[in-house]
């Protein structure tokens, strides 16, 4: 398994992300023992909720996993004092979404009550994105005690993601936060009665390389995938999945101090930069990549151009044709090669 991207440490705390003026509250010394909480908070409660105090008591909530608005995202932050929130930032147009949301609502429930599952449409929610500094979708992070943690970026493996799952929760224990959430009664009987509506399955292929990421086998995944293409050149779906497990697989089994070190002691050894480009994407570090590749396109010729040409491309699709960042790389590859 590759250890890129990096999850969680209880330390990652302390380097988190700073949401400003979004988690005002968060960055607020604690309270002396017996102070009055802040207003508009019960003794910590997450607004909504009932019943509840920080650090151990149970909450009542509607749901495992809510919908959260620029507006709402204080509701995050005050149930975060409870239990870990993960924080999914997707977008409807976005194949790896697709692919990672189930994942991480499943777990959510499977982890029954211990975490909640906050999901950001990137496309509405722009305050979010910038804080979280989402460069590319879909993007995980979670908010412990207020504060943020970056997760990873990319659609995992279920085994990968409960791995995190498993880290976010240590996190929280080490820093106070054990509580536990229950489905508000009326609310769950309702939706059991309603019913909830069967996802629709993957196509066959789709299907096929989904299991063989589950087993890390992106071998096999990318094969599929590249079926799924021969056979339908427009299912962008498999083009983006095909673009994110071909990063899986180059970056499986290296570490990121030997990529950048390579790339270090090589800046025109393309296959160096290729990876160390692979890894800043894997990271949301989208510009850097960019910049690092378009910088040498110029520079070379022949195989080594092409290379780079096929690299961007496929960033490109990961990250999504609308991105004003590859509206401007396209723009600039054009401009070099042509």
């Amino acid at each position: 398994m590759s250890n890129i991207p990096p999850t969680p440490t209880p330390s990652g705390l302390r380097g988190a992300v700073d949401l400003s003026s979004l988690v005002d509250r968060a960055q607020r010394p604690p309270q002396p023992s017996g102070a009055p909480a802040p207003a508009g908070s019960a003794s910590g409660a997450a607004p909504g909720t009932e019943g509840g105090t920080v650090n151990g008591a149970d909450l009542t909530v509607p749901s495992l996993v809510i919908d959260v608005t620029d507006a709402t995202f204080q509701d995050v932050l005050e149930l975060s004092n409870v239990v870990p929130v993960i924080v999914d930032i997707w977008a409807e147009w976005c194949g790896p979404c697709k692919q990672l949301s189930p994942i991480l609502e499943q777990l959510t429930a499977e982890y029954d009550g211990r975490v909640v599952l906050a999901k950001v449409d990137a496309d509405t929610n722009p305050q979010l994105v910038q804080a979280f500094q989402a460069q590319s979708i879909p993007t995980v992070a979670a908010v412990i005690g207020g504060r943020p943690l970056g997760l990873f970026v990319g659609a995992l493996p279920e085994a990968q993601v409960r791995d995190v799952y498993e880290q976010v929760l240590q996190a929280a224990e080490q820093n106070g936060v054990a509580g536990r959430v229950t489905v508000d009664g009326a609310v769950a009987s309702a939706d059991a009665e309603q019913g909830e509506p069967e996802p629709e399955p993957l196509p066959p292929h789709h299907q096929a390389a989904y299991d063989a990421i589950e087993r890390g086998d992106y071998a096999t995944a990318i094969e599929e995938y590249k079926t799924a293409i021969l056979q339908d050149p427009h299912d962008q779906m498999a083009v983006a999945g095909l673009a994110q497990v071909s990063l899986l697989d180059r970056l499986n089994g290296r570490t990121a101090d030997e990529i950048r070190a390579a790339a270090a002691a090589g800046p025109q050894d393309v296959q160096a930069q290729l990876a160390v480009a692979d890894l800043d994407i894997s990271g949301g570090h989208v510009d850097d990549a960019f910049g690092r590749l378009l910088d040498l396109v110029p520079t070379v010729f022949g195989d080594d151009r092409e290379a780079l040409r096929v690299r961007l491309v496929e960033y490109f699709e990961l990250i999504g044709s609308e991105d004003p960042r590859v509206v401007a790389a396209r723009r600039r590859l054009a401009n070099a090669l042509y």
